[in-house]
């Protein structure tokens, strides 16, 4: 991974170091001298046509401008307090950026950068078990940023299972599904009595997976083939909660893949981006699948295959994020660990203003421009026993193109994370009620019990083994 920050010191240091003004290099460069300066504040990543460019321009080669070193003490204090000042601490202490000049003396930034270090240790010694497991989703939604939210392993894993039932493409039917588990040594069991605390039960011993007979309104094959798919990864019991995401993660990718093939879904993704047409519904429709499923399995294939950056959100009636996923740049709100599950997003944003329209089985489509850029959504809301979620697919502006709803009308302004957008009362409203009002907050049992207790798989053990000596076969 390119580091902007380190490779724009290095651009700086080494025009410095050979007498180039920013308006010299800027003009060999073919950029205004605004643009360069936004290069050397590691604001603005660079291509490797560029890269090469400014590497004959300033007589180096392009490993010695790739070096991942600091060119100096100096630039390494520089980019520490610019990396501290872009991360989620720092900006959740609302204080104004702090300009790195050259009156700022080594000796004043190793101070700042000191109270930092020290600020972000206590907020750990405070972090408690539900901090713990905040921290991982954060650290796991990274590194799947880092790949684009593809695994080609996985998809390879799951391309060798279709082949070895005969299925060709197109949608995972539920007979498929059973000659699958077939095929892996299992026999299917609906029954009615499955511990409450869990959706399937798998008996390796006997070559067994017992499945509810009810499935609550869920897709039958999602059930089985995530039992499956943790059976073909060989998942153990996790040794944190880290590892226990990781597994989630890569038990639903892979069952995911199975149910929306990659070979015959990129091709059906790739022909309707070339009749500009590519919408979340026909994907669903075309693999008989949730509208998440399709919406999760969007965001898998859409930057590894289609070029298209993307983010997408599961947010409940009240605002709060369940799920989230982004490599576009969407600012998703965040604590001061940098996790953003239970953090509520801006009213103006399409996941929150769907809840608002009646008509709830329509397509809906918002642009958004935020202080980041303009973002194009489409979202659907759905219902569980939960309560509603809306789910949400959205990229860039300039990628919006691609996309069956561009020309929507709607659009709206949010100024998040400015309080004054949509988190402070107008002043009218406040003068009014601050001293009046006292709501008694609904406690949401998550922030108790953010990990399960006893056992990382967050399962009733007594009851699954209960259920398993009931239903075992003797003899």
């Amino acid at each position: 991974m390119l580091d902007a920050l380190t490779i724009g010191r290095r651009v700086r240091q080494l025009r410095s170091d050979r007498g180039i003004t920013l308006e010299q290099l800027a003009e060999g460069f073919g950029r205004a001298p605004s643009q360069l300066s936004g290069i050397e504040n590691g604001k603005r990543e660079l291509t490797v046509s560029e890269l090469q460019r400014l590497a004959r321009l300033l007589g180096v080669s392009l490993d010695e401008l790739l070096s991942p070193e600091p060119p100096s003490k100096r630039a390494a204090l520089e980019i520490a307090l610019e990396r501290a000042q872009r991360g989620p601490l720092y900006q959740a202490l609302d204080l104004p950026p702090l300009p790195v000049r050259k009156s700022l003396s080594d000796e004043a930034i190793e101070t700042i950068l000191g109270l930092h270090d020290e600020l972000a240790r206590v907020h750990r010694e405070r972090a408690a078990t539900p901090e713990e497991a905040r921290r991982a989703n954060a650290e796991l939604r990274a590194a799947q940023r880092r790949r684009g939210n593809y695994f080609a392993d996985l998809e390879e894993t799951a391309r060798g299972l279709l082949e070895a039932v005969g299925h060709e493409g197109g949608p995972l039917s539920q007979r498929v599904a059973a000659e699958l588990a077939a095929h892996l040594g299992f026999t299917l069991h609906y029954v009615a009595d499955l511990p409450a605390s869990t959706r399937s039960v798998t008996d390796q011993a006997n070559g067994r997976i017992y499945l509810p007979v009810r499935q609550g309104g869920t897709d039958p094959r999602s059930a089985l083939l995530q039992a499956l798919a943790a059976h073909v990864l060989g998942k153990q019991e996790p040794t944190d909660y880290a590892d226990l995401l990781r597994q989630r993660v890569e038990t639903n990718y892979l069952a995911g893949a199975l149910l929306i093939p990659e070979g015959s879904a990129v091709a059906f993704l790739r022909a309707a981006k070339e009749a500009r047409e590519l919408s979340v519904e026909d994907l669903r429709d075309a693999f008989a699948v949730s509208y998440e499923t399709a919406a999760h399995r969007f965001t898998n294939l859409a930057t590894e295959h289609l070029g298209i950056p993307v983010h997408f959100l599961k947010v409940h009636s009240s605002g709060t994020i369940s799920k989230a996923y982004e490599n576009d740049g969407a600012a998703f709100p965040t604590d001061v660990l940098g996790a953003i599950e239970g953090q509520v997003v801006c009213r103006y944003w399409s996941a929150r203003q769907v809840f608002s329209v009646e008509d709830r089985f329509s397509p809906y489509h918002q642009y958004t421009d935020k202080p980041n850029g303009t973002f194009w959504c489409t979202s659907s809301i759905q219902s569980t026993a939960a309560g509603d979620f809306s789910v949400s697919v959205g990229t860039p502006f300039a990628n919006v193109k691609w996309f069956r709803g561009r020309d929507t009308g709607r659009r709206l302004t949010s100024r998040c994370p400015d309080p004054s957008c949509c988190r402070t009362p107008p002043a009218e409203l406040a003068s009014k009620w601050d001293d009046q009002a006292w709501p008694s907050a609904r406690l949401n049992s998550s922030l108790l019990a953010a990990m399960p207790s006893g056992t990382f798989t967050g399962v009733d053990r007594t009851a699954v083994y209960e259920f398993l000596e009931a239903h075992a076969p003797r003899g």
